[in-house]
């Protein structure tokens, strides 16, 4: 049975038109290979952060000055965020024109090979400059590949879900986040104790980046045995597995209905606006939260180091629930709603909970921290890798998608701390600015949710954006 696409703002739940069936292990492989990917990328960024944190400095940038050292291992680890925009508009790009699967497979090697080879390099004492030289080169291709794998991710579940259950299952893909983190911090946890500072420095280092292949392999295996989106295969312009270009229809060689997609309308200002502010709100509370919190914990408020790191175990346990009753709710009110009723949460709730956190009480700075960073981080990110992918059409969802969630995520991740840091030095360490900035950002998604169309189960065959 096929439905009409949703024109209007109410939920509905159309199937689009034509699309190959798939079983249910088809939609498990796709949901496991969109967790995979995900948690994948994120364990090798919180390897390599906390590597940078804690012997990278020593290893690949000797200098006299042990602080230029330490700017040196930071520096290289932002490197990675400059290749994120580029790998989202040349693997989206792709993906929008040969098809999800087969880059999805391009981006999990390249990013799971070069977090491999980090663990075999030659450091400073050995090479010398060529040792940086060399991290720099993988963190620009681990970036590369990393800037369209969460986003294909989310396009790939979206397009393979039912409509009724796109939301909860598409939220899968942030629950990727919590497990790659919590391996990464579980395995270099496990070393601290296991090996000395010396064979640390020695050879234990290297064992959590070549141990990461082995959920690459996995996930490669996974990959190879799914079959391509069924909205792709559906999509007018796609003709034996490739989508038809303007270059085509000019030369006469495209059948009629897909030149009237090739001919559809891309983006519109709107469409890039509501999803540009979506992610523009989460990852700047994600930067914050995340981020620039834990130092503010540590640093400012000078609370025990260890629990910095229990809040943030904690609060990604208790994810593992946010996150797919976020997406449930999704599909039963619509994104609009649950976006807007999370947003206007975050508003609510950042005063009393960094009023919490900045007691120094144990147990209100877990309750705090464990409150806004599940509503303010957790709860968007679990409907941010559908709605995005709903917003934009067929003809270029994909690389949309991962354009607009990179570069609003370098804007907002990169200053959002930065300046929290500056503001709350001058305001003697006080909570202020920083539930001023977070409370911004909240407001951003809230201003997007109140101007945005309802996107929830329109059909995804549809070559044009939403609204």
């Amino acid at each position: 049975m096929t439905h009409a696409p949703t024109t209007d703002d109410s939920p509905s739940t159309p199937t689009g038109t034509g699309q190959p069936e798939r079983s249910v292990g088809d939609l498990v492989r796709a949901a496991v290979s969109g967790w995979l990917g995900t948690a994948l990328e994120f364990m090798d960024f919180q390897l390599y952060s906390l590597a940078a944190a804690l012997v990278f400095s020593e290893l690949f940038f000797a200098n006299d000055d042990p602080g230029m050292a330490v700017v040196g291992a930071m520096a290289t680890y932002g490197v990675g965020y400059i290749a994120r925009p580029v790998g989202a508009w040349f693997f989206g790009r792709m993906g929008d024109r040969i098809g999800r699967r087969r880059v999805l497979f391009y981006t999990i090697v390249i990013m799971g090979l070069a977090t491999a080879l980090i663990g075999v390099l030659p450091v400073y004492s050995q090479v010398g400059m060529l040792a940086p030289a060399l991290l720099v080169v993988l963190r620009l291709l681990q970036g590369f590949g990393a800037g369209a794998e969460i986003s294909g991710a989310g396009v790939m579940l979206s397009e393979y879900a039912p409509a009724r259950r796109r939301g909860v299952i598409a939220s899968l893909v942030a629950l990727g986040t919590n497990c790659g983190t919590l391996f990464a911090s579980g395995i270099w946890a496990i070393l601290l104790v296991a090996v000395t500072e010396q064979q640390l420095m020695d050879w234990a280092w290297r064992i959590p980046f070549v141990a990461s292949a082995l959920v690459m392999v996995f996930a490669v295996w996974v990959r190879l045995t799914l079959k391509e989106s069924p909205v792709f295969e559906a999509r007018e312009d796609v003709v034996e597995g490739e989508a038809v270009t303007a270059a085509d229809v000019r030369a006469g060689d495209a059948p009629a209905e897909a030149v009237r997609a090739v001919e559809a309308k891309s983006l519109t200002f709107k469409s890039v606006a509501v999803a540009f502010l979506l992610r523009f709100g989460q990852a700047g509370n994600s930067g914050m939260i995340q981020t620039y919190l834990i130092s503010f914990i540590t640093v400012v408020l000078m609370l025990n180091k260890q629990l910095s790191t229990e809040v943030v175990i904690i609060s990604s346990l208790v994810a593992f629930a946010t996150v797919p009753i976020v997406g449930a709710l999704g599909d039963r009110f619509g994104r609009r709603t649950m976006y807007g009723v999370t947003s206007a949460a975050a508003l609510v709730l950042v005063v009393p909970c960094m009023l919490a956190i900045s007691s120094g009480t144990t147990w209100k700075v877990i309750v705090g921290y464990v409150v806004i960073h599940n509503v303010s981080v957790m709860s968007m990110a679990s409907m941010e890798n559908l709605a995005l992918p709903e917003i934009f059409g067929a003809k270029n969802r994909y690389q949309a998608t991962a354009v607009v969630r990179e570069i609003a995520a370098i804007i907002a991740t990169g200053v959002a701390p930065v300046v929290a840091a500056a503001w709350v030095t001058a305001a003697s360490g006080s909570w202020i600015p920083v539930a001023v900035i977070i409370a911004f950002f909240s407001a951003c998604a809230l201003f997007a949710a109140i101007w945005m169309k309802e996107v929830a189960g329109r059909d995804l065959t549809d070559p044009e954006p939403a609204m």
